[in-house]
């Protein structure tokens, strides 16, 4: 008899997380019970709920997860930054938002998901204002590099508004994969249109 083997808590969470990921991409976050994620993890319901709780508990870690993905996304472009100039830090924390990890139907289902819910749900709702805030005072940092400070608040404020809009038309429009290059593209040409006159 082939003996069972005990994963690292670690490893579990992580396998029932990206079940839940796959269940929310399949039926929605509504249509989503903890029974249908411990199916496609192949665990029982016990063990999902040992590590969660109810539902609340398991979406509130999945968008936890979400928004480490995309912090570690972001912290990787960054890092690919040479010479440590602010535009170009800009421009890789708006490659961050438009890589293929934030822009695949699977993840654009389950953050449009959670956006609709943070409007009912205080914990996701506290998440969602972390997400906006940390794009708004990266962007804020670099840009106080260039520009005064009313001007830096203004930009940063602009290119968020920006990031977010365009990856919320791409998120709708499911018939059509997102054109991540186009998007860079309007995103770049904002921001030169805000450092033209520092030139």
């Amino acid at each position: 008899m082939k003996k069972r083997t005990v994963k690292p808590e670690h490893e579990r969470r992580e396998e029932i997380i990206n079940a839940a990921f796959a269940v929310i991409y399949e039926v929605g976050l509504s249509n989503t019970t903890i029974a249908q994620i411990a199916k496609k993890a192949q665990l029982s319901t016990g063990i999902v709920s040992h590590y969660f709780g109810d539902k609340q508990g398991l979406m509130t870690m999945c968008m936890r997860e979400m928004l480490k993905r995309l912090h570690q996304t972001t912290q990787q472009y960054k890092a690919d930054v040479i010479g440590a100039q602010p535009e170009q830090y800009i421009k890789a924390i708006i490659h961050a938002n438009f890589d293929l990890s934030q822009v695949n139907k699977m993840a654009m289902r389950v953050w449009l998901d959670f956006w609709s819910a943070s409007m009912h749900s205080p914990e996701l709702a506290r998440l969602q204002r972390v997400n906006d805030r940390r794009l708004y005072s990266n962007l804020k940092f670099q840009f106080l590099q260039l520009l005064p400070n009313d001007q830096a608040d203004i930009a940063a404020t602009g290119l968020a508004a920006l990031i977010d809009g365009l990856w919320l038309r791409g998120g709708l429009n499911q018939h059509d994969r997102f054109d991540s290059q186009s998007a860079r593209l309007i995103a770049y040409n904002y921001l030169a249109i805000q450092l033209r006159d520092t030139a």
